[in-house]
């Protein structure tokens, strides 16, 4: 059972207002999300005052989004910030980086394209250094978009959200393997990924999908139960009972067959234990 704790965040769209007109940029490369869980994420590693680094390897702008996160840590009092811009397997492994996050009280991957990560850093003594710590301290691993579906062992590496219940359009891969019994996906009800999760829990169905709406996050302790944290919504997609499923069977493009697929919403406070696939709910107060 780890010591530490992980912090899976679905993402957001940055968004900021100029001299002239308010503007939304989406960027699918620099995901953000609400301040309310980077305060959580900083508590959780000890304070204003913990280590923290932040790896925006996932991104192909990783100096704009080092700059978006150093300004959110600056806004809430952080002073021990620090920024991986890790851009190959080889640089991953580069003394001073092992030297950093051994030092670390938690990391935060950001957003992008999560094969990035499982390319730069799996079977590497920077994510063992990472492993071991997570199961021997009070370490924090958070991620959010790509960073929190890298977090699962069974990766979704990529697919089309219109043709994800079509045998074959999803594409899974090896993450960093921080949860085994579950696979994560983000921006969840934002981008219609309902069937992408689908599935990848009909492939994997000894698996919890668990699908993250933006500005929303899930806090695992123990390596098993998790809180729900933010103001969205977190779908669980649990295969253990499925009755049905002729995913192993069916040629490429042809649609999916499922049936008793168990499915739960999940708000601000409710909790789920992934061992005993449980689903307790927050009493709601207004």
């Amino acid at each position: 059972m780890p010591v530490g704790k992980l912090i899976s965040i679905g993402g957001n769209e940055f968004k900021f207002q100029d001299e002239d007109e308010e503007q939304i940029i989406q960027r699918l490369d620099s995901d953000f999300f609400e301040i309310t869980i980077l305060e959580r994420f900083v508590a959780e590693c000890g304070g204003l005052d913990a280590r923290i680094e932040v790896v925006t390897s996932a991104s192909s702008i990783p100096f704009e989004v080092g700059e978006s996160y150093s300004h959110a840590f600056t806004t809430i009092g952080c002073t021990n910030v620090d920024f991986m811009h890790i851009r190959s397997r080889e640089e991953a492994q580069e003394d001073k980086y092992l030297k950093r996050i051994s030092e670390a009280n938690g990391v935060l991957f950001t957003g992008g394209n999560q094969a990035r990560l499982s390319a730069f850093f799996n079977n590497t003594d920077f994510l063992r250094t990472i492993k071991q710590k997570y199961a021997s301290e009070n370490f924090i691993i958070a991620g959010t978009s790509a960073g929190a579906m890298a977090m699962s062992k069974e990766m979704i590496c990529r697919g089309n959200s219109k043709r994800a219940l079509l045998k074959g359009e999803i594409v899974m891969d090896e993450g960093f393997g921080l949860l085994d019994t579950a696979i994560i996906d983000s921006h969840f009800v934002t981008r219609g990924r309902f069937g992408r999760l689908t599935q990848a829990v009909a492939l994997h169905p000894n698996c919890i999908g668990i699908g993250l709406g933006e500005d929303t996050g899930i806090l695992v302790t123990n390596g098993n139960e998790f809180e729900v944290i933010g103001s969205g919504l977190v779908l669980i997609f649990d295969g253990n009972k499925i009755e049905h499923n002729n995913v192993e069977n069916l040629p490429v493009g042809v649609p999916l067959s499922i049936s008793n697929l168990i499915v739960h919403a999940m708000a601000k406070g409710d909790v789920y234990s992934l061992a005993e696939r449980k689903f307790t709910a927050a009493i709601y107060v207004e």
